[in-house]
C-alpha cells in the first residue's frame, strides 16, 4: 500500500519524471500559463512553488540550486529577476490549476496551471520575438548597403585558387584498379 506516499508516478520511470517536470516549470515560467493534463497540473504546482520560494531568497547559492533543477539560464534569469520580485510578499499559493474539460483523443483530463498574478503578455512572448527578428534579418539582407560587390582582382583571385587546388588534386593520380568483383549485368 501507499500510505503516506505524495506526488504520481504518472507511468514514468524517475529520472523520465524528473526532467518532465524541469521542462513543464520551464515552460510554465517562460509562458506563465500553460495546459497540461490534470494529473501534471497539479504535482506541477509544488514544483513551481519551490523554484518561487527559492528565487526569493536571491543568493547564488539559490541560483545553483534553480539552475540544477531547471537546466535553463533563461528561466532562472526570469524566475530571479522578474518572479522573485512579483511574489515577494506573497507567503505561497503561487500558482492556481484551472480544469479545461477533456483532450479529444484519448478523453483524458487537461487543466490550465497558471500563476496567480501573471504578465498576460508573457504567453507566446518568445515566438513574438524571433519572428520580429526574422523579419529584421530578412529586411538587412534586403538592404542595398549590405550588398557588397566583389572586384574584378577578388575574383581573379579566387578562380586561380580554385584552379590551382584542382591541379594539386588531379596531379599524380592514377586511375583506380577495378574491383575483383564482377558487376551484374555485364
Amino acid at each position: 500500500m501507499r500510505h503516506n506516499i505524495s506526488g504520481r508516478k504518472l507511468n514514468r520511470p524517475t529520472s523520465h519524471r524528473k526532467a518532465l517536470f524541469s521542462n513543464l516549470v520551464c515552460s510554465l515560467i517562460e509562458h506563465e500559463q500553460i495546459t497540461t493534463t490534470l494529473p501534471k497540473a497539479k504535482d506541477l504546482r509544488s514544483f513551481a512553488d519551490k523554484m518561487i520560494t527559492i528565487a526569493k531568497k536571491n543568493s547564488l547559492a539559490a541560483r545553483r540550486e534553480a539552475l540544477a533543477f531547471l537546466r535553463s539560464e533563461e528561466a532562472v534569469k526570469k524566475l530571479f529577476d522578474v518572479l522573485g520580485k512579483r511574489y515577494e510578499k506573497r507567503n505561497g499559493g503561487y500558482t492556481r490549476v484551472i480544469k479545461a474539460g477533456l483532450r479529444y483523443g484519448d478523453c483524458a483530463p487537461m487543466g490550465i496551471i497558471e500563476f496567480v498574478d501573471r504578465d498576460v503578455n508573457a504567453k507566446g512572448l518568445r515566438q513574438k520575438n524571433d519572428i520580429a527578428s526574422k523579419k529584421q534579418s530578412e529586411k538587412a539582407k534586403d538592404a542595398p548597403e549590405a550588398k557588397k560587390e566583389v572586384s574584378k582582382q577578388d575574383t581573379k583571385k579566387v578562380k586561380d585558387v580554385k584552379s590551382s587546388d584542382v591541379k594539386l588534386k588531379t596531379k599524380g593520380t592514377t586511375p583506380k584498379a577495378t574491383s575483383h568483383r564482377k558487376v551484374i549485368g555485364q
